[in-house]
């Protein structure tokens, strides 16, 4: 069961350990972890880790350590297809709030699946997407 999705600066820092992960972030992804929750990565987050690893604005070794988290059992973090239903949603987004298209998709993903987005993007907090940061 998918209890959450991650945006991907989350989804980054939380494989990183990074300090830049808030509290409240890192504690839904402990409580997912405890309770047997997955946290959905939406596939277009995965476009972007690739992309942004090709750019050298993150590390290498982000990608294996996804694809570890990925493949784990019991996995925390359970891929969530760009599925039509999730595309038909992104028009839920507004595209004035929230201008970027994967974040559009990413915060329609938590939408479609009425689920909350970790996400510290302020355009997406501001939205009607409910949001942990």
């Amino acid at each position: 069961m998918t209890g959450v999705i991650a945006d991907t600066h989350a989804i980054i820092w939380y494989l990183l350990d990074s300090p830049r992960l808030s509290t409240s972030a890192l504690a839904q992804f402990e409580a997912c972890r405890t309770d047997g929750i997955r946290v959905g990565v939406a596939s277009i987050s995965i476009v972007e880790i690739v992309y942004l690893v090709d750019k050298g604005r993150i590390p290498a070794e982000t990608i294996p350590l996804l694809e570890k988290g990925l493949q784990q059992r019991p996995s925390l973090l359970e891929i969530v297809p760009l599925t039509q239903s999730i595309a038909l949603a992104v028009q839920q987004v507004s595209r004035e709030q929230v201008p970027d298209l994967p974040d559009r998709v990413i915060a329609a993903t938590a939408l479609h699946l009425d689920v909350p987005l970790i996400s510290r993007d302020r355009k997406i907090e501001l939205s009607d997407v409910r949001t942990i940061w």
